[in-house]
């Protein structure tokens, strides 16, 4: 009877440690599982991530940096750099600046009003419009910067420096840059057909007409 009673301690002692554990972390796994896969309502895309050190009279510390852009994906777009120790927490950082930076593209029929080139620091870019069908024909952080915008079809050039933060506010400079042909007639005083083309003008009908038969619907 002492030996069945050694033998089955252990067996007792390993279950009320499994239901310890399972009241003490199971709970919180799940709710953090369930977090990660809340989707967030923007169109997030980190451009690049860079290692930095810092020399202390201890040696080196190490931390991580991250370009980061954010839109809804409909005409509005936002760029952020975050910093940290961890790359998630310089990415999380790098949102939350992004978010805070938003500002509004104008777009006719995913594309773009008019020909406009944007310069920050030594980054040049150039923008131009393309008709449906052409894509995005930009290289990765401009790319970035557009599809979060939500314009679908756009020509670019990149005519300065290749560094990635540079292109990204040489682009962000562009998109803020834009008018509307509206405000544009209204600054000048003159018709609006007097300052657009007709092409234009009936593109920019034409998305009016389909917004307005979506909302329908």
């Amino acid at each position: 009877m002492a030996a069945g009673q050694r033998s089955g301690a252990p067996q007792g002692a390993a279950t009320e440690n499994k239901d310890r554990n399972d009241r003490r972390g199971g709970g919180r796994r799940d709710d953090r599982r369930g977090g990660r896969e809340e989707k967030s309502a923007f169109v997030e895309k980190v451009v690049s991530i860079n290692r930095v050190s810092k020399v202390v009279k201890g040696g080196r510390r190490f931390s991580f940096t991250a370009l980061v852009v954010v839109g809804d994906g409909d005409g509005t777009v936002g760029v952020g750099y975050g910093k940290a120790k961890e790359v998630p927490a310089a990415i999380a950082k790098g949102v939350e600046e992004a978010k805070k930076s938003f500002f509004r593209v104008p777009r006719i029929q995913g594309t773009i009003p008019h020909p406009i080139q944007g310069e920050a620091a030594a980054g040049v870019v150039f923008l131009r419009p393309a008709s449906p069908g052409t894509g995005v024909i930009a290289g990765g952080p401009v790319r970035a910067v557009l599809e979060c915008a939500g314009i679908h079809d756009v020509l670019s050039k990149s005519l300065g420096s290749s560094n990635a933060i540079n292109i990204v506010h040489a682009t962000v400079a562009a998109l803020r840059g834009l008018e509307e042909p509206a405000a544009v007639a209204a600054r000048r005083g003159l018709p609006l057909e007097d300052v657009a083309p007709a092409a234009l003008l009936r593109a920019q009908a034409a998305g009016r007409a389909e917004s307005t038969a979506k909302a329908g619907a």
